[in-house]
């Protein structure tokens, strides 16, 4: 699952994913959008349950924030080419 939340030039996008291991993480990237300001944050979830969890409290600190919801989708693949060309180089994008 990926999830992308934008106020003005600001992002924070999470992603919900297995690595090679099976273990499940959600990672978190969060900057200005055309600048190499930012961050990333990756924490290992005992469950994809627990996964959910966790973007709910992101989501509702981004919406408490001012943050607004602009994707929401479950592959790559599934993500409009208008949207994803301004993820350019946001993970888990980088080859875009």
């Amino acid at each position: 699952m990926i999830l992308r939340w934008e106020k003005d030039q600001d992002y924070y996008l999470v992603h919900v994913h297995q690595d090679m291991f099976g273990d499940w993480l959600v990672t978190r990237a969060w900057g200005q959008s055309g600048t190499l300001y930012g961050g990333i944050k990756h924490t290992l979830v005992a469950s994809p349950e627990e996964a959910a969890t966790l973007v709910d409290d992101i989501r509702h600190i981004q919406e408490s924030r001012g943050y607004h919801k602009v994707l929401e989708a479950n592959n790559p693949d599934d993500i409009p080419g208008s949207i994803k060309s301004t993820m350019k180089d946001e993970l888990p994008f980088q080859d875009s």
